[in-house]
């Protein structure tokens, strides 16, 4: 029985069955490069990381508060306290919390709509109402701040048989177009011929140490600055003024 033999050293050399090489021009032989990640992989992978980072985050935000947190406390309401307001010649006597505005008192518990709420932030003048002759801002004014004075809304600019001399010349002269904006237009006007019968100046007066002479266009584009059409009906606004200052003949 023939034993086992070792390799030989040509043996280790050369494999058995290798082939010899080629004398003929051999090409080149480059190592393949290898294969990028193809774009809608990346894309996957990205989006599998960003959405299990997140998940510790969402499952905080989600679960429900344990037993040892504590509630947060309910706002306890102002409470109510009586104000008295004169509006439009009528005694009125509401229960409202300090924190009601004027503008939400006229509308939400007086039932008078004329009074516009536009930005609600006194800028666009929608809200102008007369406090003692004086035009304010309804919407940055407090309810509680007026208590006892007189208060003049649009509903209150006409008798009970006429309208306004200003609410007359806003028909004819068309000085409207969707009328939101025309309550708080009517309550300017009417305080800006009130300001300037008193001798009032305004920036548009060349010299405010004097009287202004003339109310002209000027001057009424200058008093009504306060109030904004979003229709632009200014050059309409600016003749019903000038008419009810000066009617024709």
């Amino acid at each position: 029985m023939q034993g086992w033999s070792p390799p030989t050293a040509m043996s280790e050399q050369r494999p058995r069955h290798s082939p010899r090489p080629s004398h003929d021009a051999a090409q080149p032989t480059t190592t393949p490069a290898p294969a990028e990640p193809s774009r809608r992989r990346f894309l996957q992978s990205a989006a599998a990381a960003a959405a299990l980072g997140a998940s510790p985050h969402l499952h905080a935000q989600n679960a429900p508060p344990t037993s040892a947190e504590p509630a947060a406390p309910m706002p306890v309401p102002a409470p109510a306290q009586p104000v008295q307001l004169q509006i439009n010649g009528h005694e009125y006597t509401l229960h409202i919390e300090p924190r009601v505005t004027l503008l939400d008192a006229l509308r939400e518990y007086v039932g008078l709509t004329g009074t516009k709420k536009g930005c609600d932030r006194g800028q666009c003048g929608a809200c102008t109402v007369l406090v003692d002759g004086r035009r304010i801002n309804s919407c940055l004014t407090l309810a509680v701040m007026h208590d006892g004075e007189r208060i003049t809304t649009v509903e209150g600019l006409a008798s009970a048989t006429s309208l306004s001399p200003i609410q007359t010349a806003f028909i004819e002269r068309d000085a409207f177009q969707c009328g939101y904006c025309t309550p708080g237009q009517l309550c300017s006007a009417t305080a800006c011929l009130s300001e300037f019968a008193a001798g009032d100046a305004s920036a548009a007066t060349t010299d405010v140490r004097t009287r202004p002479m003339q109310l002209t266009d000027a001057e009424i584009r200058e008093r009504m600055s306060g109030n904004l059409c979003r229709c632009g009906a200014y050059v309409n606004i600016v003749a019903a003024v000038r008419d009810a200052h000066a009617p024709k003949a």
